[in-house]
């Protein structure tokens, strides 16, 4: 089964924390899209889409949608004061000319050594690893969210991803629904339990090297 509507709102709310002041944010889709929801009114920052949107903001209210304004994924958003447009070329160019402060992708596996894997579906036909492929080569910081395990049961942080890649080495955090997690050395660093997590189930849920922050001890 997949995330209920209050955990993906619970780490769409802890990804938002991570979005400093200046910021150009880049969010994929899935929970990345809840993110604008959440982020400090006092905080300025300009999310930007793949398809051409400079300034996204928060989800509109049911019924007050407009038709011409969606984000990458194709669903309703508002805009900020300045916000702007333009073609993807641009949409692009921005991403491969390093001026995204910010990513905050989901995804289906992240290695130990914080390498991606987040397009190939297994089972389903894709029509490919699109944007992110981009991003988080040249993000300066990428924050994966997603589930800690998969619908088996199965670890999604593990030592090496068995899924075809996105990119290597990209990732510098990961919040799940059980725990934020950041990489550093090519292990992962447990910063923070989620939920009330258990410690312990956090720990055998993590297949890799794994330790635990000074913070928690």
């Amino acid at each position: 089964m997949g995330l209920g509507v209050m955990v993906r709102e619970q780490i769409a709310k802890r990804a938002a924390e991570e979005v400093k002041n200046g910021m150009v944010v880049n969010l994929g889709i899935g929970i990345p899209s809840l993110v604008p929801n959440f982020i400090d009114p006092g905080v300025s920052v300009m999310v930007q889409s793949e398809n051409g949107v400079l300034g996204i903001g928060e989800s509109p209210e049911e019924g007050r949608e407009d038709e011409n304004l969606c984000n990458a994924a194709g669903y309703p958003v508002t805009v900020v004061k300045g916000a702007s447009y333009f073609d993807s070329a641009l949409s692009f160019g921005m991403i491969r000319k390093g001026c995204i402060d910010l990513t905050i992708l989901g995804s289906l596996q992240v290695s130990q050594s914080g390498d991606l894997a987040n397009w190939i579906v297994p089972g389903k036909k894709v029509p490919g690893m699109g944007g992110a492929m981009e991003l988080a080569q040249k993000a300066k910081k990428v924050i994966v969210v997603m589930s800690h395990t998969d619908k088996s049961g199965a670890p999604k942080l593990v030592k090496n991803c068995t899924l075809p890649l996105t990119a290597k080495g990209c990732v510098d955090m990961v919040i799940t629904d059980k725990a934020v997690i950041t990489i550093e050395n090519d292990g992962f660093v447990l910063k923070e339990l989620m939920n009330e997590a258990d410690l312990e189930d956090v720990l055998r849920l993590t297949d890799g090297k794994i330790k635990i922050d000074q913070t928690l001890s």
